[in-house]
């Protein structure tokens, strides 16, 4: 049990730490700006409603029955919009408008970029932990495929590891943008991948004595609604008023195509009595 369980960590650490290549290839780049950030903001918002929905919420549904699937979606929904009352929620202003302001020299220009700057990082911290709840089902699954054979859990690495690496950039892009420190945008990006194994350690040690499978999915449902409330909440209004209505409609679409199809790799990879 115990060498399987290591390599189920390594198949793990391969899949998650791939996040790290996408952190890489935004802190390598030159400091986005903000059309780019806007468009980055749609694609992450397009991959986490595609994980809400078509991933969480949907594999709640199919497990535990339409009713019971909805019920703890719509309560991480309601649970996670009372918290945000709580939130302090600054106001958009125009990324036009920061512009203007510069070309003046008005010191309101700096204020308002500093706003941008709180706005983003909010948004990357949110995808942080989304993708960080994404991936710990995902080490689970790695786990219970490394079980079924090496090869099994090798696939699963391999096609978890490609599907990572535009989430450590959905991670790393706002992060970078919002305090300028490559080390933060890697290391959060890096930390969200970590996930991944820690999935495995639970799966190997503490879920089969303390968990139902019936809770385990409906909790999964309440991390969709609470994603899908997030995205809308958050990230979809800095995506419009960077990137522009149509633009950042497309990134979001975009983005739900490229996780559906790395969600389809996952699939075919699995055995036929496992799922993700």
């Amino acid at each position: 049990m115990d060498s399987q369980v290591m390599v189920a960590l390594a198949l793990s650490l391969v899949g998650g730490l791939s996040t790290s290549i996408g952190a890489l290839f935004v802190i390598l780049c030159q400091t986005p700006n903000l059309k780019m950030l806007g468009l980055l903001q749609g694609f992450a918002a397009g991959l986490m409603l595609c994980i809400s929905f078509l991933d969480l919420a949907h594999n709640a549904i199919n497990s535990i029955g339409f009713l019971k699937g909805n019920l703890w979606f719509f309560g991480g929904v309601v649970f996670f919009g009372i918290i945000a009352n709580f939130i302090p929620e600054p106001t958009l202003t125009s990324s036009l408008d920061v512009k203007s302001k510069k070309k003046n020299g008005d010191q309101g220009g700096k204020d308002i970029m500093k706003k941008h700057r709180r706005q983003v990082l909010f948004s990357g911290i949110i995808t942080a932990i989304g993708i960080s709840l994404h991936n710990f089902p995902e080490g689970m699954a790695v786990f219970l495929g490394s079980i079924k054979g090496l090869r099994v859990g090798i696939n699963l690495a391999v096609a978890i590891a490609l599907h990572n690496i535009p989430e450590g950039v959905a991670v790393a892009l706002p992060i970078y943008f919002a305090t300028q420190s490559k080390w933060q945008a890697f290391k959060l990006a890096t930390l969200s991948g970590l996930a991944e194994p820690l999935g495995v350690v639970l799966v190997a040690y503490l879920f089969p004595s303390s968990l139902s499978p019936e809770i385990l999915e409906g909790l999964l449902g309440s991390v969709g609604g609470v994603m899908a409330f997030l995205t809308l909440h958050e990230m979809l209004p800095l995506a419009f008023d960077y990137a522009g209505q149509k633009q950042a409609v497309k990134a979001v679409f975009f983005g739900m195509a490229f996780m559906s199809a790395s969600l389809y790799l996952l699939e075919i990879s699995l055995p036929d009595e496992m799922s993700l």
